[in-house]
């Protein structure tokens, strides 16, 4: 598998980071991690894997330290909701939808896409 995924020279590279083993993940407990200084939190929902960016919007706090239930987390701090499939924001307390990474999994372990600084 190459790491990098470029379909046009002239285009940024973005790169597939191995983050996680799939089998490690819980529906109940987000995983979150850091790529390339990005805080992640890998959520799963009906046994698809998502990676959200993992910090509240509102105020500095871990969505993967959040509550999950119905497809939804919310922060751990001020009760922001943000939708697990897609980021969007549910209340005004989040401010803003949340940003999405491609996520794939190959041989039970989770890739995650970032684009390059």
């Amino acid at each position: 598998m190459s790491a990098a995924n470029t379909t046009n020279s002239n285009e940024r590279a973005d790169v597939w980071h191995d983050v996680a083993p799939r089998a490690g993940l819980d529906p109940d407990f987000p995983t979150g991690v850091v790529v390339q200084g990005q805080k992640i939190g890998l959520f799963l929902l009906q046994d698809q894997v998502h990676a959200l960016e993992d910090v509240c919007p509102h105020a500095y706090a871990l969505l993967s330290q959040g509550f999950v239930e119905d497809g939804v987390v919310e922060c751990p701090l001020h009760a922001a909701r943000f939708e697990i499939n897609g980021g969007k924001c549910l209340n005004e307390m989040g401010q803003r939808d949340l940003r999405c990474f491609p996520v794939k999994v190959e041989a039970d372990r989770v890739w995650v896409q970032v684009p390059q600084a």
